[in-house]
């Protein structure tokens, strides 16, 4: 049961992974679209694939970190005790991008649309880099068991979380380029759909880079990963690394769908390859999930709340982001206008 409650866990960080990470990676094309009439092309075409699916992303976020306290809370809170810094910031990056996608909709005047715009698009790539971050801490070793803090520099400023972080955000970017390409063929926008192509073949070739990278720092900053990353999880590395190559074929080919479908396998695939990586331990090598497991009647709750989110809230996505895909949602900006429920907000 505990291994089925760990499942259900690295399931929903997959899931997070995946889905927020699609949305990050746009802020970061947002941040590069640049200027010109075509850069207001591509930032409209973000506008209008994250607009109705970008605050349900963070249900995943909610859920791992809620299944994470109840489930292992002593593993919980010696991950918060010791890593709080990039936590921190990873949870005001959210804050601020929510903040900044939103503003920039209704504010009036340059100056302004430009700030938010800034703001929007910085914490996009900030917060996959601090989660990064953090699990790089968490699967080198660097947080200490007992719900007792380490380190608070140490356990994320080491080579194998700097290179979580990249890692990270290099997968946003790369998921969103492909997803953002596959959008543009929808509303069409031959031009936008090539450059995304683009986008997404140099975003695949360095996930690959960073990934050989990581393989390389951990063997010499942290042992057991290295030797997990290349024992039970190295199936799942090369599985990753052979869809990722699918994906750039499909690509080429300008089939948008499948390679939508094989950049999320790919993704998915290398996450679980961290999950496998670290077990049986959730705090390697101090901690292990037999350890830190709750008493087996909160597993059950656990286990019973997970099948009514799989009832409940996972039909519901479904139906949202099918609906985003066939453009059957109205506009984030069409829907604010047409209640009237905000204002705009002149520049000084």
């Amino acid at each position: 049961m505990v291994d089925l409650v760990a499942f259900v866990l690295f399931g929903s960080i997959v899931c997070y992974a995946v889905m927020g990470g699609t949305d990050f990676g746009a802020g970061f094309w947002d941040l590069t679209a640049g200027g010109s009439e075509r850069g207001e092309r591509r930032r409209a075409l973000i506008d209008d694939a994250m607009g109705p699916v970008w605050e349900a992303n963070h249900v995943w976020l909610v859920f791992s970190l809620i299944v994470l306290w109840t489930a292992f809370s002593e593993a919980f809170a010696s991950i918060m005790l010791t890593l709080f810094v990039p936590i921190t910031l990873a949870a005001l990056g959210i804050v601020l991008r929510g903040s900044g996608f939103a503003f920039r909709k209704v504010v009036s005047g340059p100056a302004l649309k430009r700030f938010f715009g800034i703001v929007f698009a910085t914490s996009s790539v900030i917060v996959p880099f601090f989660l990064g971050a953090t699990a790089g801490g968490i699967a080198s070793g660097r947080v200490p068991p007992g719900g007792t803090a380490g380190d608070p520099w140490d356990s994320w400023l080491n080579a194998t979380s700097l290179v979580g972080g990249l890692l990270a955000v290099a997968a946003c970017i790369y998921l969103s380029a492909v997803w953002l390409g596959a959008n543009a063929r929808r509303l069409d926008e031959p031009d936008l759909v090539s450059d995304f192509r683009r986008r997404a073949i140099v975003a695949a070739i360095a996930v690959g880079v960073v990934e050989a990278v990581g393989l390389i720092v951990t063997r010499e900053d942290s042992a057991y990963l290295w030797s997990n990353l290349t024992g039970g999880a190295l199936p799942l590395i090369v599985l990753s690394a052979v869809i990722g190559i699918g994906a750039i074929v499909m690509l080429v080919r300008g089939s948008t769908v499948m390679a939508r479908v094989l950049a999320v396998g790919a993704v998915s695939a290398l996450v679980w390859s961290w999950g496998v990586a670290q077990f049986p331990y959730l705090l390697p090598t101090s901690l292990t999930l037999d350890a830190a497991a709750a008493p087996s009647g909160t597993l059950w709750a656990v286990l019973v709340v997970a099948v009514l989110v799989l009832v409940i809230c996972v039909p519901s996505l479904v139906m949202l982001y099918a609906l985003e895909k066939r453009g059957l949602l109205e506009p984030a900006d069409a829907a604010s206008t047409s209640q009237g429920d905000l204002g705009t907000f002149e520049a000084p």
